[in-house]
């Protein structure tokens, strides 16, 4: 929810305190089988935030219903809001990549959900099959539809991302957030002379993330993502 707030409105003050005080050990989720946590952020978000966030999720998200969250969909759980991630942010790749960029370059170990690592629409059909409101965010996927999947733009750039967070070294060392505007996001990670950083733009949701090559001894950035 956090980060839904911050795609949102644009604005990066509520991550940027939870990146300072959240724990360094940790595991990050986006989503889970039951959809998006609300509970989470309380004394994170104010109530008013809360329900800003959940206000756009309805307006901005695809397919997103409350009517999903009541005893018509046997579903009165008041703690998740079922949905995709990505349906969440309106089935926009590059909102979708930056939101998994900063669950990676915050500190903690990132889990990403099946899903989400497909990418994954609003299951309409299911859900109103089995007239359970958490199995929007729960589609069973056919080999078929898994390797049609892995051919999809969005999903390659995340698997690419998701090497490059496993594999490069600055991400065991220190990490620090630098403040510029309202609206920037400044995460670098640096271990020896491995050095990453992530630069956004929320209001926008444009990105770079930028690595030190130790072999070439300069930035380039990352590419595919």
């Amino acid at each position: 929810m956090l980060i839904l707030h911050a795609l949102y409105t644009g604005l990066n003050h509520n991550l940027l305190k939870w990146l300072k005080i959240c724990p360094k050990k940790q595991f990050t989720t986006l989503d889970t089988h039951d959809g998006i946590g609300v509970v989470d952020v309380q004394n994170l978000l104010s109530e008013i935030e809360i329900e800003e966030t959940r206000n756009h999720l309805y307006s901005k998200g695809v397919n997103i219903k409350k009517i999903f969250n009541t005893s018509k969909y046997n579903n009165l759980d008041i703690y998740q809001i079922n949905s995709t991630y990505y349906s969440a942010l309106g089935n926009n790749n590059n909102a979708y990549i930056l939101a998994r960029a900063i669950q990676f370059f915050a500190p903690g170990i990132p889990q990403v959900y099946y899903v989400g690592l497909l990418a994954g629409e609003n299951d309409i059909e299911l859900v109103n099959k089995t007239k359970s409101g958490r199995d929007i965010n729960r589609h069973s996927y056919s080999i078929t539809e898994i390797k049609n999947n892995l051919q999809r733009e969005v999903v390659k750039r995340l698997l690419n991302l998701m090497k490059f967070r496993n594999s490069y070294p600055a991400f065991e060392g220190k990490i620090k957030i630098k403040h510029t505007s309202k609206n920037d996001l400044n995460i670098s990670w640096k271990k020896s002379k491995y050095h990453t950083i992530l630069n956004a733009d929320l209001k926008a949701k444009q990105f770079i993330i930028k690595y030190y090559d130790i072999t070439k001894k300069k930035f380039l950035e990352l590419k595919k993502i």
